[in-house]
């Protein structure tokens, strides 16, 4: 029951972040175009001799201006790092991440099986040793009084995520290579299958429409 609290949390944490991500970038594009393009259409009206246009053109980029997205950069940035991090745990889960097994499938059932549990546990002491010294830097900038740029968020906030999802990532491969250990199989993932393509209903095939009868030809 906790495991599978935990894989939900996990998914819903990444495609949450992956929606506030894209939502932000859309909205900060647009504004960005949608500023140019007002000055423009003001321009535009006036050389033309439209003022409603001009008034227009002018009322929706003083709108524009006085809201400020300067942050949205930084946040993305910070969302993306995130969502980085936690999917490389979800990845490690599902099988996503893609492995050279060239010289593993060369070998024997047995030394094929001790090679990868190897290389498991290799992958679990890496990302403990980079969740230690993450939690080791964060504790550090915890301690001061360092913000960032823009968003003007303690920094500890930000670096968090690197222990966390470090960790998350450790524990998902000791759950891998338990779960190697007893059944023998690793997560696969086929990378040429798309989830939800499966529940669509297939459109049936067009057949050419057959020509009107207009009697025999003359």
């Amino acid at each position: 029951m906790a495991l599978k609290l935990l894989d939900r949390l996990e998914e819903v944490l990444i495609a949450t972040l992956i929606a506030i991500a894209t939502l932000i970038i859309v909205v900060a594009v647009v504004h960005r175009y949608g500023t140019s393009a007002s000055i423009n259409l003001a321009q535009w009206g006036r050389s033309i001799g439209q003022q409603w246009l001009f008034d227009g053109g002018r009322a929706v980029f003083s709108f524009l201006r006085s809201i400020n997205l300067t942050w949205a950069q930084e946040l993305c940035i910070y969302l993306f790092v995130w969502m980085a991090k936690f999917g490389a745990a979800y990845g490690v889960r599902t099988g996503i991440h893609v492995g050279v097994d060239v010289a593993v499938v060369r070998l024997s059932p047995a030394s094929a099986h001790i090679v990868i549990l190897c290389a498991l546990l290799c992958g679990a002491l890496f990302t403990f040793i980079v969740g230690s010294l993450g939690a080791r830097f964060v504790w550090h900038i915890a301690h001061t009084e360092q913000v960032s740029a823009d968003l003007e968020v303690p920094m500890w906030l930000v670096y968090i995520a690197v222990p966390l999802g470090s960790y998350l990532m450790c524990f998902r491969f000791l759950q891998v290579a338990r779960q190697f250990w007893r059944t023998g199989e690793v997560p696969q993932h086929d990378h040429s299958h798309v989830d939800g393509l499966d529940d669509l209903t297939p459109l049936p095939a067009l057949a050419p429409n057959p020509l009107p009868d207009h009697g025999a030809t003359r």
